[in-house]
């Protein structure tokens, strides 16, 4: 495939309602519902309040949780190793690489439900749950039904940037490519395209689509899979005679109609021509997930229900519990007490005393199967 530069794109993840079968109170690798209410009860109203106040003024910053919490959780399990803007190593962190940086949104709202939490209870409530919390509750005020997120995640000490490239699917990969990376991390084919679904919000930069419409290939010069009326579009919103800069910062809605909305739009607009990320059109055509695909447009409270059980999945890929990691009293450094811990510390006791461990539940060290969704 020809054309212009292509760059990872990123991944939005909406959660949706806890069905039955998620109602038990222990959920995988120790986590679980209602896990503050003894020790922080008001710690998931706090956020939800945080959440809501950012909303309120930007409604964009639900999609851009997603796209925070995706590329958290596929990239060294969700423990908020994204959220770090240093390490002790020195190392580019995971905010360093072209994949994240200046497209990540929502950080400063993640600060703030922090310390909050801080406040009301020191040394308690983890980054990563802060961000699960966050999250969950951008996407419930974006159209998705109110569903239970369990907490229990420790914060990760390492974060780096050369870890994105393998770990997050491209913009234009093959869909086997992006199915095999969701199956590696414990997802399914059919999640992998539920959770695509999160694009029915949010934007995508011009890196992650334009090349779609200048020289595609030896025979194209535009994808003749993109609908006209949007090859237009694209073309007339990325090929302006401005500064790189400029067209660097210039988004295109993956849903013209409702860009602020979950809704199942998202997969009729695939048969269309009108999926404005390669891989999301890719979907529809696929013999292997086009059947998935059309059940998802044909019912859109189906879709709702599975992408919930796939989020609640997602949430718990690779976490960190018990004594892993620390709680971390700012979300954009380690502690104090494990500045001075190069390398893979992944499994430290010396962090906080565990004070929000209950060492009394049983730990279901479960398989989670996830699978993964492009965005930008």
């Amino acid at each position: 495939m020809g054309g212009g530069a292509r760059m990872i794109v990123t991944i939005f993840i909406v959660c949706s309602i806890i069905l039955p079968l998620a109602s038990a109170k222990l959920g995988p690798q120790g986590l679980r519902v209602g896990f503050y209410e003894k020790s922080c009860p008001q710690a998931e109203q706090i956020v939800a309040e945080v959440v809501s106040e950012a909303y309120r003024k930007d409604p964009g910053v639900a999609a851009g949780f997603l796209r925070i919490f995706f590329h958290d959780c596929f990239v060294n399990g969700c423990d908020a190793s994204i959220l770090l803007d240093s390490i002790p190593s020195g190392e580019k962190v995971e905010k360093d690489s072209p994949a994240n940086g200046k497209f990540l949104r929502g950080l400063e709202v993640i600060d703030t439900a922090k310390a909050r939490l801080e406040s009301e209870c020191p040394g308690i409530v983890s980054c990563a749950d802060t961000l699960s919390f966050a999250t969950r509750d951008g996407s419930v005020l974006a159209g998705v039904p109110q569903y239970n997120m369990p907490g229990g995640r420790r914060d990760g000490l390492v974060s780096r940037a050369a870890d994105i490239i393998s770990n997050v699917p491209l913009a234009y990969a093959p869909i086997q490519q992006i199915a095999e990376l969701f199956v590696k991390k414990g997802l399914t084919q059919e999640e992998m395209v539920v959770l695509t679904g999160a694009h029915s919000i949010g934007v995508a930069h011009c890196q992650n689509f334009a090349y779609r419409v200048n020289k595609y290939n030896d025979t194209f010069q535009t994808d003749p899979k993109l609908d006209d009326a949007d090859s237009a579009n694209i073309k007339s919103a990325c090929q302006r005679q401005v500064s790189n800069e400029e067209i660097e910062k210039t988004t295109l809605p993956f849903d013209t109609h409702t860009p602020f909305k979950m809704d199942a739009g998202f997969y009729t607009n695939l048969f269309k021509g009108k999926g404005l990320i390669e891989s999301d059109q890719a979907m529809a055509l696929d013999p292997r997930t086009r059947p998935i695909v059309e059940r998802l447009a044909e019912d859109e409270g189906k879709w709702l229900n599975q992408f919930a059980r796939a989020m609640s999945r997602l949430a718990a890929v690779d976490v960190k519990t018990g004594s892993e990691g620390e709680i971390r009293k700012q979300c954009r450094s380690v502690n104090l007490e494990n500045k001075g811990n190069t390398g893979i510390a992944q499994n430290l006791g010396k962090t906080n005393s565990d004070n929000n461990f209950d060492s009394s539940r049983t730990l279901i060290q479960a398989s989670i199967p996830i699978q993964a969704i492009p965005l930008a």
